[in-house]
């Protein structure tokens, strides 16, 4: 039976609108003010244009969405000059709703036509623009990747006038640093999953499974205003979990589980990314020391990241807390990342990043550690960079694992 004291949807609502919500969209001031900074960083790298085809990319320089990007068809591309218009080069299928973005070039090709999918069009219009460096830049890097087939590029590469470069240095360079607007969009979808999290204990309880309380925290984020959750491993074990990107699973949760939620929801393509920790029933002394270790070395973290630091500098705060307490593990690989219209985003909290913390960068704080074999326990905040230092995007979780009876 669900717990008592759940709210009803008319609270549920009056809760929701209680938050600031952004206008969804942005205007055409704000690509041009996008692209305008992306041509300052593109000098830098000496580009003549820039080579974008994933869906991130491609909302992040033209507003263009579409649930059509789960047909891999047909490719879309976008071209940013250095000089110039940004172009979008794209199946003739796409060219209504792309007309209704701020975008004024659209070119277009009847699609999918394998002989030719779009190629001979995108080389004529990048040879169009005004060349300086003689290189373009593309999605060839660090967590990036072509939505195009590879010999589609190879052909382009060897008939093309213009050299084609690892652009995501660039790229991120670019993204990393959100505008205000951005920033809005995050806080928005952070509020709404926080909010949810919190209501979560009071719909729940013993004996059911890790897939049925995702189901029910999806909906509620869902009927708060969220419009997707791409995103929500949900785990349980005895005093902590030994792994954080898989499930639900049909496992029922008993007493002395810890069980872990992480969500990755959306609100206008914007991604919360921030996980939460109950304790079912009773739990053992040792997780809730390990627990509040955690907390502890997340307050430390967000209190590391602030305009000038560096990615390694907020690394070893939270690792001196994590070492002290007695990790013994951590398969996770890194104690937070950037976020944005990605779940996960540049830089990365690890030694050797060494990525320089500025102003208006969005960052996840992640301390986790392994306790005992088989025995995690991770935490997560989101947080965006302000010239006075970091600000809470999410609701901070409380230092004492909420209890599901």
């Amino acid at each position: 039976m669900p717990n008592r004291n759940q709210p009803n949807s008319i609270e549920r609502e009056q809760k929701v609108s209680a938050i600031n919500i952004p206008q969804r969209g942005f205007s055409p001031k704000e690509f041009e003010t996008r692209v305008e900074r992306a041509r300052q960083i593109m000098h830098k790298h000496k580009f003549d244009a820039l080579l974008v085809s994933s869906p991130p990319n491609v909302r992040y320089f033209t507003g263009f969405d579409s649930q059509f990007w789960e047909s891999p068809t047909r490719p879309w591309f976008v071209v940013v000059p250095l000089e110039g218009d940004p172009v979008a080069v794209i199946p003739e299928i796409g060219a209504p709703e792309m007309a209704l973005t701020w975008m004024k070039d659209i070119r277009t090709w009847q699609a999918p036509n394998p002989e030719d999918d779009g190629i001979s069009l995108l080389k004529s219009t990048i040879e169009s623009f005004p060349r300086r460096y003689g290189r373009i830049g593309a999605e060839l890097g660090r967590e990036m990747a072509l939505r195009m087939p590879v010999s589609d590029l190879l052909r382009l590469r060897d008939t093309l006038a213009l050299e084609i470069a690892d652009g995501s240095p660039c790229i991120w360079e670019i993204r990393m640093v959100k505008t205000p607007a951005e920033i809005d969009h995050i806080h928005y979808i952070c509020q709404i999953a926080s909010d949810a999290y919190e209501a979560l204990p009071a719909s729940i309880s013993i004996g059911e499974s890790e897939r049925e309380i995702a189901r029910k925290l999806r909906i509620d984020i869902a009927r708060r205003g969220a419009d997707a959750t791409p995103f929500m491993p949900a785990i349980s074990g005895p005093g902590g979990v030994s792994q954080i990107v898989c499930g639900p699973h049909d496992r029922l949760i008993q007493a002395g589980d810890v069980l872990f939620i992480d969500t990755g929801s959306t609100f206008d393509g914007y991604f919360c990314d921030f996980d939460r920790n109950y304790a079912i029933g009773s739990i053992s002394d040792e997780a809730k020391r390990v627990h509040d270790a955690l907390w502890l070395a997340t307050e430390v973290g967000i209190a590391a990241a602030v305009p000038g630091a560096k990615t390694d500098d907020v690394f070893r705060a939270m690792a001196k807390i994590i070492d002290d307490a007695g990790a013994i593990g951590n398969n996770v690989g890194r104690l937070g990342h950037g976020l944005g219209l990605q779940l996960t985003e540049p830089p990365s909290h690890r030694l050797g990043d060494d990525t320089l913390i500025v102003e208006n960068m969005v960052l996840t704080i992640e301390p986790g550690m392994e306790y005992a074999p088989g025995k995690m326990i991770v935490h997560e905040e989101n947080i965006a960079i302000t010239k006075d230092g970091p600000r809470l995007l999410t609701k901070r979780a409380p230092r004492e694992m909420p209890t599901i009876r």
